[in-house]
């Protein structure tokens, strides 16, 4: 039972120094204690996901804490050695800049952890008596750690032939992953030699499809400067080196999504678009917060999705009444992870890069207490699902752990972040430059 212990209780050692904007007193002592079921844990995200046994034991062992009203659970600004999850009642919270949110049992928002990151983004008070989880940070790396690097087809998927088809196949290695454009290998092949600015302009230039829309970009809006750039060479002038090697990947990325079905083109060009405005969205917050290479952000909004291309080649080739529209839909998204990080091994991508695709939809990932490339992806990816209209629910994006390591986790009036959502102009004009 110890390690139950170590993961559910909270720890107040090893947390980060950051001095809180609030001086309310935040170690209120529960008023009482309650037992809580399995039922309720399997509901927790990311909890749920945890072995069974696991939670049958922890549900044995383990009480949730009962506030009353009016009782601050956490405040805005201090260091958190906790994750909360609500079980009953109703909670207001409220970020630096005054903006408020409610969360109650009958949103499914509640499912989610209040906050999970190292520092509180929000100040929590109870509006009705709650009763509240509260579980160690570890429980987060506990979760990192079940996830597994082969595909593991669930058991609400075992039915899907085209998916046991393309697992089949992948576990053999006999999956065909695309090349890295020819240019795009030989610009980043050169620059390991440590090449001037000449000799990567006669590489860029020969391709003019390539060099014209790198001139396109240079002249947009992100890169402000007074005199258009009219040629390769003065736009690689203006962008940096470093950042021509990320921006000509991305430029040749489009080429590989294309498929000659129509049903499967336009999937493609669906995802090329989507990914798009992802890279945008990651080009835009790193540029904000100063902390990310803004033109790495861009091309690691732009691989998010890449698994999902050699699975649509892979369908390709196979007859159309193998499958369905919906078995594809299911297919596509459940291999994305895994086959990008094959694709992006191929590719000798660094580390850092090779991760995304398979942690990017992951809102409770913490690879570092400082923020990195993974986690400007996970809050575009997260920013991006604002508004949609489908059926899932997301966690407020305030609370997630990426959120917690910007210098303004502030929410905007439809709760995106107001860093994003006042530079929806600068990502309009990413997109016009990018598309």
């Amino acid at each position: 039972m110890a390690l139950f212990k170590k993961l559910f209780n909270s720890k107040k050692n090893d947390l980060p120094a950051k001095k809180s904007t609030n001086s309310s007193q935040t170690e209120t002592e529960a008023i009482t204690e309650e037992p809580i079921t399995l039922q309720e844990l399997k509901k927790l995200i990311p909890i749920r996901q945890l072995d069974a046994e696991f939670l049958e034991a922890f549900a044995l062992e383990s009480k949730a804490k009962v506030f009353a009203a009016g009782t601050t659970l956490f405040a805005v600004g201090n260091p958190a050695d906790s994750i909360y999850f609500l079980l009953r009642g109703e909670i207001g919270l409220v970020d630096e800049q005054g903006r408020k949110y409610v969360i109650n049992t009958d949103d499914a928002k509640s499912r989610f952890a209040l906050s999970a990151g190292r520092i509180h983004t929000t100040t929590a008070v109870a509006n009705t008596e709650v009763s509240v989880l509260e579980v160690s940070q570890s429980i987060m790396k506990m979760n990192q750690a079940k996830k597994l690097e082969h595909l593991n087809i669930p058991a609400k998927y075992e039915n899907n032939r085209l998916l046991q088809l393309f697992v089949q196949h992948f576990a053999a290695d006999e999956v065909a992953i695309p090349s890295l454009p020819d240019t795009a290998l030989k610009l980043r092949r050169a620059m390991e030699s440590d090449i001037g600015i000449q000799e990567a302009v006669a590489i860029i230039q020969l391709d003019p499809v390539v060099s014209g829309k790198l001139i396109q970009v240079a002249n947009c809006p992100l890169y402000v400067s007074l005199n258009p750039a009219k040629s390769c060479l003065e736009a690689v002038n203006r962008i940096g080196l470093l950042g021509v090697r990320s921006l000509v990947t991305s430029i040749c990325l489009k080429h590989i999504f294309q498929s000659e079905k129509p049903l499967l083109n336009n999937y493609m060009t669906q995802l090329w678009k989507r990914s798009v405005y992802i890279s945008c969205l990651c080009y835009v917050l790193a540029k904000e917060t100063k902390k990310v290479d803004p033109e790495e952000a861009l091309l690691a909004g732009l691989i998010v999705d890449i698994g999902i291309v050699p699975f649509l080649s892979f369908v390709d080739n196979l007859p159309e009444d193998f499958y369905t529209e919906v078995e594809l839909k299911e297919a596509m998204y459940f291999i994305r992870g895994a086959a990008g990080r094959s694709v992006l091994q191929k590719w000798d991508f660094p580390k850092e890069i090779i991760d995304i695709p398979y942690y990017a939809n992951d809102w409770y990932q913490r690879q570092s207490d400082e923020i990195t490339l993974l986690d400007i992806v996970v809050l575009a990816e997260l920013h991006s699902k604002i508004g949609q209209k489908d059926r899932k629910e997301y966690p407020v994006i305030s609370s997630i752990p990426a959120a917690s390591k910007l210098d303004n986790a502030t929410l905007s009036p439809i709760y995106s972040l107001t860093i994003l959502h006042d530079a929806k102009d600068k990502v309009s004009a990413a997109l016009r430059a990018f598309v």
